[in-house]
């Protein structure tokens, strides 16, 4: 597929539900994508976790769709399907044979009209089990699992939407109650707060007609406000340093700076920046810590932007004997390097070639195009910013990468995860 040239179409239903429409008629499949306006950012400080639980309670059935039966009659079908939480939003997808359309529709709007009355204590009981399950295995139980939620709530302070972890709190998610669940159903999972996009083969006057027949009626309840707002601008007021011990067997520093919002000004500099540093076997602190002084087992560097704020983040592992102190220096010497001397042109270019080729791949994949179209729309109010999003990389200048690196001079906080010895 080529996201350069295709053609789309944006509409709204009475009732405030966004549709996106794409037509590709070279793949024999269709595509359903749907986004709810609602992640952890909505979620009240002592009820985190609501937006993740309901990426589970949306498979266990609807009024007129027993449970499990989603995930039977999509893969019987032939087709894949999933869902995702981040803090700004939660996402829903499916792909199928293009024949199968109605049934993708039906599906989604069964759920998203006719949940309510399906949810009941039994069901709820039994998905607080999973996600504290889902808990324990992926973050509780696991080395470095709870690095992240320390780094982020020592980062951001409680007054933030993005203070706490995705999955929610466990004490949080042991006291989830239904009342509770059903209140925060009945505000976020409403037409107007979502966004579904159909991309594929199909027939965009015959899919209108079926997106009227099965979600027109749905009634909306408009679109929630955050529960805590957040600032249009967020400074770390002092540097910080946490400790954090796990059973694990070499230490691990983590260090994190507030920066830009997805989609903002300087957000593809800072993109480009981690890349120099860190995105590759070539990238600087790679470089010079894992191959050169074979002083860190394993270094990452990433630019991590949300509807509320963004974070640069730096991730090496020591080797044995090795300080987390002395890995902290040289990445800061390789830091002010770059704020000194810049970035050299071939570098810049080798890495803005990487970037684009990473993109077109990722395109090829129609569940990640029609997923690009409902980010695009959600963070920029434009679907079709294929182009755009491209040429914000294509733009960056040596200076730019250079002026982005003046962040990380910033306060910040270093976590620093050790081995329990105890």
């Amino acid at each position: 597929m080529n996201p350069l040239n295709v053609n789309i179409e944006k509409y709204n239903l009475k009732n405030g539900l966004e549709v996106i429409l794409l037509n590709d008629d070279r793949i024999p499949l269709v595509g359903v994508n749907l986004w709810y306006n609602v992640g952890s950012a909505n979620e009240e400080r002592d009820k985190t976790g609501f937006a993740h639980l309901f990426e589970h309670i949306m498979f266990q059935g609807s009024m007129n769709v027993p449970k499990e039966m989603h995930f039977k009659y999509i893969q019987e079908a032939g087709g894949n399907l999933n869902g995702s939480t981040s803090t700004d939003r939660t996402n829903y997808y499916e792909t199928v044979p293009a024949n199968f359309l109605e049934m993708i529709l039906w599906l989604e709007s069964d759920r998203m009209g006719f949940l309510l009355p399906a949810i009941d204590q039994e069901k709820l009981n039994n998905q607080i089990d999973v996600v504290r399950n889902e808990r324990l295995q992926r973050y509780d139980n696991v080395p470095y699992g709870l690095s992240f939620e320390k780094l982020f709530s020592s980062l951001y302070p409680d007054t933030h939407p993005y203070h706490s972890p995705v999955i929610g709190w466990m004490e949080d998610i042991m006291k989830m109650e239904l009342d509770d669940v059903k209140k925060f159903f009945t505000g976020y999972y409403n037409p107007s707060n979502a966004t579904i996009v159909v991309g594929g083969k199909h027939d965009s006057y015959k899919t209108k007609e079926l997106i009227e027949k099965y979600f027109g009626e749905i009634p909306s309840n408009g679109r929630t406000k955050l529960v805590i707002e957040a600032p249009e601008l967020f400074d770390l007021t002092e540097s910080k340093k946490v400790i954090h011990y796990d059973k694990i067997q070499l230490p691990r520093l983590y260090i994190a700076w507030p920066t830009v919002k997805a989609f903002s000004k300087n957000e593809a500099s800072l993109e480009i920046l981690a890349e120099l540093l860190g995105g590759s076997k070539n990238a600087r602190i790679y470089k010079k810590l894992v191959v050169e002084e074979q002083i860190a087992q394993q270094v990452s560097v990433f630019q991590h932007s949300g509807k509320y704020g963004g974070t640069f983040i730096i991730i090496a592992t020591s080797k044995p004997g090795i300080s987390l102190e002395k890995l902290k220096a040289e990445i800061f010497h390789q830091i002010n390097d770059v704020i000194q001397n810049g970035i050299e042109q071939k570098e810049l270019t080798r890495i803005k070639n990487g970037i684009k080729s990473s993109f077109i791949y990722s395109m090829q994949n129609l569940d990640n195009v029609l997923d690009r179209l409902n980010e695009y729309n959600f963070y920029l109010g434009e679907p079709d910013s294929f182009e755009y999003d491209l040429n914000r990389f294509k733009n960056v200048s040596a200076e730019d990468v250079k002026n982005a690196a003046s962040y990380l001079q910033n306060n910040f906080v270093e976590l620093h995860v050790m081995p329990n010895d105890k």
